[in-house]
């Protein structure tokens, strides 16, 4: 049976019963739905094509050390795509919406989810390895060419843009229908807190395409710029955060008044 809450909406009393996550927000989707289900099936599929392509089991010491010095790759990769899991798995449980656009789009997220994986192995272990000096092993040999080596940060940077916008997309048909969910102010401050977590996400991954689009000196470090500038992240994502909590106090002290 679809959970789709736009077609059968609980009552107040219905919605005042329902758990409540750390956020505050009623959780209307309680069980996990075939798409759910499908597209936690697919990351978990796109997590094993991180380690798949790692190589095979160690053998021997030797072997075991050079996995080891993959590990790092593999970790921060599992950690990006654990990021676009868990808003998905957020928006699914806070809104239960189960109708043909939220099927649209997370069908799409999975098909992205099962491409962008190959990009985000190669990007990881270049970056890895040339911030470890050497000693986390590149998945690629290192003397491609330039235009490869743009090209490559152009796929990952459609791929990421990709992830980014369909959860974007996803938030905002919640609060499209927060009519129908009966959405409180402090649930629709959290989606759209969501939605633009997620458009803030798109901003350096704008501006690593265009840099990689533009001619670089060949062997210097403005090469890696279009890299680089996702380290812009750790700045904008935590004041984002900080800026978010303070409206979402402000929103609370507000309906409690």
């Amino acid at each position: 049976m679809s959970r789709s809450v736009a077609a059968a909406p609980a009552g107040p009393l219905q919605l005042d019963a329902l758990p409540r996550d750390a956020d505050g927000f009623r959780l209307r989707g309680r069980q996990a739905s075939r798409l759910e289900t499908f597209v936690d099936a697919a990351f978990a599929f796109a997590v094993t094509l991180l380690v798949v392509s790692f190589d095979a089991m160690p053998a021997n010491v030797p072997e075991l050390h050079e996995a080891l010095r993959r590990a790092p790759a593999f970790l921060a990769g599992f950690a990006i795509l654990a990021m676009f899991w868990a808003t998905h798995h957020r928006f699914s449980r806070r809104t239960g919406l189960a109708d043909a656009r939220v099927t649209t789009l997370g069908l799409m997220l999975i098909a992205v989810a099962l491409l962008y994986v190959y990009p985000l192995r190669l990007i990881m272990g270049i970056a890895l390895h040339f911030l470890t000096g050497g000693w986390a092993p590149s998945p690629m040999p290192i003397g491609f060419s330039e235009g490869e080596f743009r090209s490559l940060y152009v796929i990952y940077g459609i791929g990421f843009a990709a992830m980014c916008s369909i959860m974007l997309l996803l938030n905002r048909h919640g609060l499209a229908r927060a009519d129908v969910l009966a959405l409180d102010p402090v649930e629709r401050c959290v989606l759209r807190q969501e939605a633009g977590a997620m458009a803030w996400l798109l901003i350096p991954t704008a501006a690593s395409i265009v840099l990689s689009l533009l001619p670089m000196p060949p062997g210097t470090w403005w090469q890696g710029l279009p890299g680089i500038v996702y380290c812009t992240l750790a700045v904008l994502m935590p004041w984002y955060s900080v800026r978010g909590a303070r409206e979402l106090a402000r929103v609370r002290a507000e309906e409690s008044a």
